[in-house]
């Protein structure tokens, strides 16, 4: 780690009268785990949403790779290398679990529909191949082979949540964020997602950004923890000290604090 990824530099998003964001600005290098907690209502997923093209910040700017994306359309960034989950599960309920996980590589297909009409003299069945294997090692990593074929609208709620994890590996990212992936699930579900997603940043080398609610989670698998609350940064830094500073404690317990009340009040940002 070291290398810079992503630098958001004090974002600001407003819906009307509302301010969701208030110059809230990071960094991510590559190959970091880097988790965003806050309360409910905090501004994590509207961040998210900044940095994936779904929401254009009306102040500063995002750099992914030295590249400005501020006004680049989602699809651009997951061209560029940028995959993410959501809260709510956003699979397509009537396709299989491999018809849902190859849209995840659509992108990268290279063959028109020119060419793809020449299927078999035109490069497109090889390319088919190359992707469908691309995919059964997705498959595979995340142990989901026995429903490969199954509707994915009739899988358990965990499985389902698998699934679209495993939509978003398959675009290849060098970044992927995960939103919430561990919500809802119990126990034993919590402990395989956070696996899989270990395995991801250790072994695939996938540099991840993940809003999670299960501390315990979060303290364990992290490499660096940023908070929010009311849209501003209140603190960030390693784990432990994340754990040990008061204003993040208030924040979570809800009890009274000038540097949380105070609009104008500078957020406090620990540095490992």
């Amino acid at each position: 780690m070291g290398d810079t990824l992503l630098d958001v530099r004090d974002i600001s998003l407003r819906f009307g009268g509302l301010r969701a964001l208030s110059d809230v600005g990071f960094t991510v290098d590559k190959g970091e785990l880097f988790s965003i907690i806050g309360p409910n209502g905090a501004g994590k997923t509207s961040l998210l949403n900044c940095i994936s093209g779904r929401y254009s910040p009306q102040e500063g700017a995002i750099r992914f790779e030295g590249r400005d994306i501020t006004r680049l359309k989602p699809n651009r960034r997951a061209a560029a290398g940028i995959g993410r989950t959501f809260q709510n599960l956003a699979l397509f309920s009537h396709m299989s679990v491999l018809d849902n996980i190859m849209v995840g590589r659509h992108h990268l297909l290279k063959n028109n529909l020119f060419t793809g009409a020449l299927y078999w003299i035109g490069g497109a069945q090889k390319e088919e191949l190359e992707h469908r294997r691309k995919v059964e090692d997705v498959i595979d990593f995340l142990d989901i082979q026995h429903v490969r074929k199954a509707t994915a609208g009739t899988l358990s709620y965990g499985l389902r949540k698998r699934v679209e994890l495993a939509r978003a590996v398959a675009l290849e990212p060098k970044l992927i964020l995960l939103d919430e992936p561990m919500a809802g699930m119990n126990l034993e579900e919590k402990e395989d997602m956070a696996r899989y997603i270990v395995d991801l940043n250790e072994e695939w080398g996938m540099t991840i950004i993940m809003i999670e609610h299960d501390m315990g989670v979060v303290m364990d698998i992290s490499h660096r923890v940023m908070v929010l609350d009311f849209g501003r940064k209140i603190a960030e830094g390693l784990p432990e000290t994340i754990l040990a500073n008061p204003h993040v404690k208030k924040a979570y317990l809800g009890e009274e604090d000038e540097a949380l009340v105070d609009p104008d009040a500078a957020p406090q940002a620990l540095t490992a």
